[in-house]
């Protein structure tokens, strides 16, 4: 089975913004968990921004005088050196390999560039070597830019036909309303045709470009191209084993194809 797994800023972020390194060693324990048993990933990671954000902690007066392309361009360029520093140790300890895969939305439009997207995977794959894919910011501008990670997520379950998308965020899944009502109700099962737009509000994440709105665009997309989502909080403990082992007894919401 080969399953793609998006973890989102929110989820690799402590409040201040900088790196929850606790948090994304138990991610990599987990995926080293569903590894041995047979199950391949890729990694598609956000935090990137926020961590660069963290690491220069340029004064606010500073950052104002910078556009918001600049800015990308400056903190991913390098958080996204720190993130993958510390997702090599974190896999090394469990003797995996890991390789970065920075894409633009460029190579998903010409088929060249898409051919090349998906040998490439492949071959880290049948190496034993999981792909960690991010855009690479430093280079797009607004125009070419994804809408989000869970777009490219989307785009790359696809890409390689993964059996599986796993979308983690700061919450459960999709409610019937404002996740902080208590009167609002976990959606477990979402069925194709369903429509649950009503329920979606269209507003960003506090450390990502993403929100919950861009996360049932793409999972309703992945699903009509026959292959599960399933969206959970990746602050839960074990999540990632617990939605493989017992996914009935764990809060998430699942896309289902049939």
């Amino acid at each position: 089975m080969l399953i793609a797994i998006k973890i989102g800023s929110n989820v690799l972020t402590r409040r201040d913004g900088t790196l929850d390194f606790t948090r994304m060693s138990a991610l990599v324990d987990q995926i080293a968990i569903l590894r041995q048993r047979g199950i391949e990933v890729i990694l598609i990671s956000s935090g990137a921004v926020a961590s660069g954000r963290s690491e220069m902690r340029l004064p606010a007066e500073e950052v104002d005088t910078m556009d918001s392309v600049e800015q990308r361009q400056l903190f991913s360029a390098v958080g996204q050196a720190k993130l993958m520093g510390r997702y090599v140790e974190l896999f090394r300890d469990h003797n995996i390999h890991v390789g970065q895969v920075l894409t633009t939305k460029d190579n998903f439009l010409a088929d060249e560039p898409l051919q090349n997207q998906h040998q490439c995977m492949a071959a880290m794959l049948a190496h034993g070597v999981l792909p960690i894919v991010n855009e690479n910011d430093t280079v797009c501008i607004t125009e070419l830019m994804f809408t989000d990670n869970d777009e490219l997520s989307g785009l790359i379950a696809r890409l390689m036909g993964c059996q599986k998308l796993i979308i983690l965020s700061n919450i459960d899944g999709i409610y019937t309303g404002d996740p902080g009502d208590p009167s609002s109700e976990l959606i477990t099962t979402i069925r194709p045709g369903d429509d649950l737009s009503g329920c979606i509000k269209a507003e960003h994440s506090a450390f990502g470009r993403g929100g919950m709105s861009s996360k049932y665009t793409t999972a309703c997309r992945v699903q009509a191209s026959g292959i599960p989502v399933l969206i959970a909080n990746g602050k839960r403990d074990d999540i990632l084993v617990r939605l493989i082992d017992d996914p009935a007894a764990t809060p998430h919401t699942e896309f289902i194809t049939e």
